[in-house]
């Protein structure tokens, strides 16, 4: 059965602040939680083991590349940030240039960075409904610094690739992703994943 996260809508008078949905998110580390540009609070339950394994092994491809490579850092499903919409997304494997992660403060850093990575992925679990996850690689190709998102869709054997500026281009049942020119030699293996 596909279930939609649970979401939670606050009067404009009760909106959290960031040091606030901070705190809540620390609180509450058991679940995925991200924050719409509205306020909205949309609350996942913690990913299946098969996803986590899936999730993992995205993960882990991308550290070892971003480890070689060493022009950038990597983050996993548990690091969030805040967009410039105020919305703060939590990517299932993301990566960030060293220069623009320099450019942050220790402070910001610590928390929720507001900054939002150069790549993105997203995989949709079983429970997860498309549309959402489509809207949410749109959202991240509105934002500063973007240059590339795959939404990974293993229900239907399908990836998403997502350029800022271009139409989302669609790859049927791939053995790979390349990930080049933005990750150089960055070529996702979906073996493991499907």
């Amino acid at each position: 059965m596909i279930s939609s996260p649970l979401i939670l809508h606050f009067p404009s008078s009760m909106q959290m602040t960031d040091e606030e949905f901070f705190a809540f998110c620390q609180e509450n580390r058991d679940l995925r939680i991200e924050r719409n540009q509205f306020g909205e609070i949309s609350i996942m339950p913690p990913a299946g083991s098969e996803t986590g394994n899936r999730e993992g092994n995205i993960f882990g491809q991308l550290w070892v590349w971003s480890e070689k490579d060493s022009t950038g850092i990597t983050f996993s499903p548990s690091a969030g940030f805040t967009l410039s919409t105020g919305a703060e997304r939590s990517p299932d494997a993301s990566w960030i240039k060293l220069e623009r992660w320099n450019q942050l403060t220790p402070k910001q850093q610590k928390k929720f960075a507001p900054i939002c990575p150069d790549f993105v992925i997203e995989l949709r679990s079983a429970s997860d409904n498309l549309q959402p996850l489509k809207e949410k690689m749109q959202e991240y190709m509105q934002e500063p610094g973007i240059q590339l998102g795959l939404l990974i869709d293993r229900k239907n054997r399908r990836v998403y690739i997502y350029r800022p500026g271009q139409m989302e281009e669609c790859l049927e049942s791939p053995d790979t992703v390349s990930c080049e020119p933005i990750l150089p030699g960055f070529i996702l293996n979906m073996g493991k994943i499907w």
